[in-house]
């Protein structure tokens, strides 16, 4: 079990031969003093891909609450979750039974505070960047959809 005493993800569910489960995730941003939007990634601890901070949904805690307690766990960040979702993504987590195909509901955090140290600090690379560079560095082909999307919403 994780330190926080909860356990370390829900038991996938079989639909036919595939497995899925969800995790909630935090698309950190902070306005720039030119306007500009920036997205903060962070490596995975495993393969170092690009990635935004992401988890298991907490029993406790509603999911842009939990998502917000990821961003602050693995990205070093505090900031406001807004409670409705921005959207999703499905990834393939590798595990040692077998992948699971992972359906993630993305919240928007305006963060606040950007921590000198932070629980995964030293498991983690983290990178501030403009939405369409960030898509550019993301692997998940429906993240980097979903990245493209809210940059022409914001600057179309």
């Amino acid at each position: 079990m994780p330190a926080r005493g909860l356990p370390t993800g829900p038991k996938p569910v079989n639909i036919g031969k595939m497995q899925t489960t969800r995790q909630v995730a935090a698309l950190p941003v902070r306005r720039n003093c030119d306007g500009s939007l920036s997205v903060l990634l962070v490596t995975s601890r495993e393969t170092r891909r690009w990635v935004i901070p992401k988890g298991w949904p907490w029993p406790d805690r509603e999911d842009h609450i939990a998502a917000a307690e990821e961003a602050r766990e693995e990205a070093g960040v505090l900031g406001l979750a807004v409670p409705e979702s921005i959207g999703s993504f499905t990834y393939r987590k590798r595990r040692a039974d077998g992948p699971v195909d992972v359906q993630v509901q993305v919240y928007l955090l305006e963060v606040t505070q950007e921590l000198a140290a932070w629980p995964e600090g030293d498991q983690r690379d983290r990178l501030w960047l403009g939405l369409r560079e960030a898509a550019a560095k993301v692997e998940e082909p429906e993240l980097r959809a979903l990245l493209l999307q809210i940059a022409d919403r914001v600057f179309p």
